[in-house]
């Protein structure tokens, strides 16, 4: 089954609630609704990810049945979806959540935001037999996440993607985590959920540029087996519904991980382009959207792989007719100086031994370590 796939084309419901001692959650997608539900398989840690215009409904059959307490942590733009999470959640365990607001944009990602939650929650009484739930983007579900995985030494948590980039990318897979000074992510941890809804009707409420920063992603699961993702007749993306677009992602994404959990190999490869990504949005001070830093990324990316002649040029010039087909930038802003980009390559968690870099070749996309200096640099002049 493909994972754009759904089961039980008889289901009348996309979700079926369970009875008053909530049991197993029995999620029943719903095709005619354009609903689905792809598995991250992970043994007795598995979960599923819902995906669908209208997904929301699903969240009260995702609840564990020995939940008796739950908190909601969201940011201001998405409160509307997080109250209403919170009524459902009200509804099934007899006392409505509280919404916790917490500050917008990368700068919610600190230390700071980790401890005023979590002692939040120690006021509220929580437990890790309860239940956290993130309402909001990649930012949320990262600082959530991580608050969860340390608060009592791992409670549980439910992801409410509201953006394309959490959808496709950051919600899924259990990497959790804030930022210091110094570097994005680079205090976090692995901390799976009990499951993942992506509501993809919230995202025709996303601004264009945080809509195009999702694409950003997208594009990159081109080269991860997504081909599917972009005709490749033309220059425009494929006819194809946004569930179903954000589903396959999460296809490619919950096999990557199942596959490699804790990134010891294959799933390094969905750090495709994020390297630089990571410099840009440092040295910029998140001036860029993470999406659009991954796009210079993978263009900066191929030409580092056409440097070591692991690429042609015909597949350098794939890589930019992707990322202009996703309507994305191909070039470092001015103003950003490429020597402490450079430097900053070093402190990306990937740099294991050297500067380490994920490059396409002829066995596909892998990690490339030792990589010369002079050919780092060099690369750098063509997405200048």
């Amino acid at each position: 089954m493909s994972p754009a796939e759904t089961t039980d084309p008889a289901a009348e419901q996309p979700v079926t609630e369970v009875g008053p001692d909530r049991g197993t959650p029995v999620i029943e997608p719903d095709p005619a609704a354009g609903m689905h539900v792809i598995e991250v398989g992970l043994g007795d840690r598995s979960y599923p990810v819902v995906v669908g215009d209208g997904a929301v409904s699903a969240v009260a059959g995702l609840v564990p049945g020995d939940v008796r307490r739950a908190t909601v942590v969201t940011q201001e733009p998405v409160r509307y979806v997080a109250e209403t999470v919170a009524g459902s959640l009200g509804n099934l365990l007899g006392s409505e959540p509280e919404v916790v607001t917490i500050a917008g944009g990368e700068g919610a990602k600190t230390l700071s935001t980790v401890e005023e939650l979590t002692r939040r929650w120690v006021r509220a009484g929580l437990n890790r037999r309860d239940l956290v739930v993130s309402v909001g983007g990649g930012v949320v579900s990262d600082v959530v996440g991580f608050a969860a995985s340390v608060y009592h030494r791992g409670t549980r948590v439910l992801h409410v993607s509201t953006t394309l980039l959490g959808q496709v990318d950051a919600a899924i897979g259990g990497k959790t985590g804030v930022n210091l000074p110094e570097g994005k992510n680079l205090v976090g941890a692995f901390w799976q959920p009990t499951a993942v809804v992506c509501d993809t009707a919230t995202l025709a409420t996303l601004p264009p540029r945080e809509l195009a920063s999702g694409m950003g992603e997208v594009a990159k699961y081109h080269f991860l087996g997504g081909g599917e993702l972009l005709d490749p007749a033309g220059d425009g993306a494929r006819t194809m519904d946004m569930a179903t677009r954000v589903a396959v992602c999460v296809g490619i994404k919950a096999s990557v991980v199942a596959a490699d959990e804790r990134e010891s190999g294959s799933r390094a490869t969905l750090n495709y382009g994020h390297t630089l990504a990571h410099a840009l949005e440092i040295a910029g001070g998140f001036d860029l959207r993470h999406g659009e830093a991954v796009a210079i990324g993978l263009i900066y990316a191929a030409e580092v792989a056409r440097a070591l002649g692991r690429i042609d040029d015909l597949r350098v010039a794939e890589h930019r007719r992707v990322v202009a087909a996703h309507g994305l930038p191909d070039r470092i802003p001015g103003g950003l100086d490429p020597e402490e980009l450079l430097d900053l390559f070093g402190r990306d968690k990937k740099a294991l031994s050297g500067v380490t870099l994920v490059l396409d070749g002829p066995a596909g996309v892998e990690t490339v370590t030792g990589i010369d200096p002079g050919v780092l640099r060099g690369a750098l002049d063509a997405v200048l």
